[in-house]
């Protein structure tokens, strides 16, 4: 699946990755069978067709459309975890986040996986609910899914802490989260993590703090998100 950019100086929602799953082309045999097999009688072939469309829309950015698709899809294998995975996806990306969170809340029930749970705490967070957030985004952290999930739950849940006003432990969620390889080389969930520890640390009252992250963001790639003009801003 395509991975979505978070831009968190979009707003203060934190924008998650999406699933760690397959490409449509490259899914793997267990994901095929675990559609045909929950589908409804003689429809696997369709249902398979419906998720693999699906899948190509949201890789193309085409997102009420892969919507439509996904949809198409649980309508002829509603017991696929992997169909409501997708679903709950496109939901996310098209800001439906009532929908999405009941997909995606489906999906971790089918499945007991909780490789999405940053995304099931973001919309939480977007329904104006910030104090739901927090549990699915503390469970994620420490689960063992793919280093970049868990980065984007650390986002997540630290910032619905700093909307509660939970700015110290806000804080200490992002710094739990080691950031950097032993090349001391930064992946963009790294400079991620940065920008939204600075603009806690703006937000709880402390610039200087918060100029420091921002310009670590700067260092590694002058251009990301607006921490220039933050940085620049705080002096």
């Amino acid at each position: 699946m395509p991975r979505e950019r978070a831009n968190p100086s979009r707003d203060r929602r934190s924008r998650s990755v999406s699933p760690n799953g397959p490409k449509a082309e490259t899914a793997p045999r267990w994901v095929l069978e675990e559609i045909r097999t929950t589908a409804r009688s003689g429809q696997g072939d369709r249902a398979l067709r419906a998720f693999q469309e699906a899948v190509e829309l949201l890789e193309r950015g085409q997102d009420g459309a892969a919507v439509e698709a996904a949809k198409a899809a649980k309508a002829l294998a509603p017991r696929s975890g992997a169909v409501r995975e997708v679903l709950g996806i496109a939901l996310y990306r098209t800001e439906r986040f009532r929908d999405a969170l009941r997909e995606l809340q489906a999906y971790r029930r089918v499945t007991g996986r909780i490789d999405q749970n940053h995304l099931i705490a973001d919309s939480h967070r977007a329904l104006g609910a910030p104090e739901k957030a927090v549990e699915p985004a503390m469970e994620a952290m420490r689960a063992a899914i793919p280093e970049e999930a868990r980065a984007e739950a650390a986002i997540i849940g630290a910032s619905a802490l700093a909307d509660l006003g939970r700015y110290t432990e806000a804080l200490g969620m992002l710094r739990s989260f080691h950031t950097l390889d032993q090349e001391g080389f930064a992946r963009p969930f790294h400079l991620r993590l940065w920008y939204v520890t600075g603009e806690i640390l703006e937000r709880a009252g402390r610039p200087q703090e918060a100029a420091e992250e921002f310009r670590r963001v700067v260092r590694h790639d002058p251009h990301a998100f607006d921490a220039a003009e933050r940085l620049a801003r705080l002096g």
